[in-house]
């Protein structure tokens, strides 16, 4: 078996060795070719990809802990199994990490293992057959956590076999994003724990480095994350893809901030530098908007009632506990935004520009960019209307508009693109230049959450 399967990656490897890069003029492939290749070379990575955990994961077997000097690692005098791997490989301490990692759970899967983490097989049996990229089963391991007293280690198999499921056409980012939301619908109870110890981990550094210049390393709880990046985006946002703005007043203050000599770095370490120096009467005037950072805290009614559940702080995607809603809400303002049937109620259509209270209604129900791939978050996108407005006399109101950053707004108009809606459901429609067929497209919220506000 040994020697077949070497022969077998030695023939693939010397099949591709034999495609001379240098000989292979790239631009003269036509589009269909280009993106078939790119299909073919995924599978030619994940399938090795796939092999390499499991071949790292019987090298972390031969050096476990019990083995002593005398497993394969130590005895090779390597500290652990992955500093071998990385040796033997050429690969980064991380990479080497991540495919031991997926190695163990693969082995655990086999049988050929005593992983302690039996509830993640699952995500073996899945690199093994069905070729799960190495970095998507370490994103589930790490999004799933562990078992606790409120989630049972078979709640967490069935989580993991269902993002097994769901990998096809999701990257590792955000199959580790899926795997939190699974986690936190499954355990609500943990939430506010959860919450707690990434708090506890918020840590600022400052380093004074030889040549005389100084870093600050700041480590950021979602809370706190929410605070910062408003203000960051208030202070940057023009010259990093944001909002076009049409009142006079934002209008000119987004052509200053653009139009400033300073790089987007200098500007931003310069406006927080200010911040610092005057505190609470910083001049407002190097900040899109004025007053204190504004935090918009995103809950049902339903979770406010009960006390059980998650909120979300708008444009971060880890959830926070009620009482973190509560006393957010306590601090500031709060707005009701009416949902039926999945849509928030229209609160205006009397302007051809959507009001501010219809923005937050797009903001709370969209949590960003909808078009499909897009991460951009509420404060970098415009209201676009489904209905053009001068096309097709379009309306106005909530359930008309969706939320899309400048980018994706542009291409809309100006690329033939068109968006449908279906109640609460919204399609994107290609033009037929990109598909003949003009196959529509789900355009899902940034969060799941929004498809259940009621």
């Amino acid at each position: 078996m040994s020697s077949t399967l070497e022969s077998g990656f030695a023939t693939a490897a010397a099949a591709l060795a034999a495609i001379s890069m240098d000989a292979v003029d790239y631009t003269s492939i036509d589009d269909s070719s280009l993106l078939e290749l790119a299909r073919l070379g995924a599978v030619v990575e994940r399938s090795a990809r796939a092999h390499s955990a499991l071949i790292a994961g019987e090298i972390a077997r031969r050096s476990h802990t019990s083995l002593g000097h005398s497993g394969l690692a130590q005895a090779a005098g390597f500290r652990t199994p992955a500093e071998m791997v990385r040796v033997v490989t050429g690969s980064t301490a991380r990479d080497a990490a991540t495919v031991v990692t997926a190695g163990v759970l693969a082995h655990a899967a086999a049988g050929t293992s005593a992983d302690e983490r039996p509830w993640l097989a699952p995500v073996g049996a899945a690199v093994i057959a069905d070729g799960l990229g190495v970095d998507a089963a370490q994103s589930i391991a790490n999004g799933l956590g562990a078992p606790s007293s409120s989630i049972s280690a078979d709640q967490l198999a069935a989580a993991a076999l269902q993002l097994c499921s769901e990998a096809a056409g999701i990257d590792p980012d955000r199959l580790f994003r899926r795997a939190r939301e699974l986690r936190d619908e499954l355990d609500p109870e943990g939430i506010a724990t959860r919450e707690e110890a990434r708090r506890e981990q918020r840590a600022l550094r400052f380093h004074r480095r030889p040549d005389g210049m100084s870093t600050v390393t700041w480590l950021l709880d979602p809370e706190s994350a929410a605070i910062i990046s408003d203000v960051y985006d208030r202070a940057t946002s023009p010259r990093r893809g944001g909002p076009r703005f049409v009142e006079a007043g934002a209008a000119d203050k987004a052509s200053r901030i653009a139009d400033d000599p300073r790089s987007t770095e200098q500007l931003a370490s310069d406006v927080f530098l200010e911040l610092v120096r005057q505190g609470a009467d910083a001049d407002s005037t190097q900040l899109l908007g004025s007053g204190a950072p504004s935090v918009r805290v995103v809950v049902t009614a339903a979770v406010l009632h009960e006390r059980r559940g998650a909120a979300h702080l708008e444009g971060q995607t880890e959830p926070v506990s009620v009482e973190t809603a509560e006393r957010l809400a306590c601090a500031g303002s709060t707005i009701q935004i009416p949902f039926a049937g999945g849509q928030p109620l229209d609160v205006g259509r009397e302007h051809r520009l959507y009001t501010h209270r219809q923005r937050i209604a797009l903001a709370t129900r969209d949590g960003g960019c909808r078009w499909p791939g897009c991460e951009s978050p509420p404060s970098w996108t415009e209201a676009h209307h489904i209905k053009h407005w001068a096309r097709d006399g379009g309306r106005t109101d909530v359930a008309d508009g969706i939320l899309l950053c400048r980018y994706h707004h542009l291409l809309a108009h100006n690329n033939a693109w068109e968006i449908t809606r279906d109640g609460a459901e919204y399609w994107l429609v290609p033009p037929p230049t990109v598909d003949a067929a003009q196959r529509p497209v789900a355009m899902p919220p940034r969060r799941r959450e929004q498809h259940r506000v009621a």
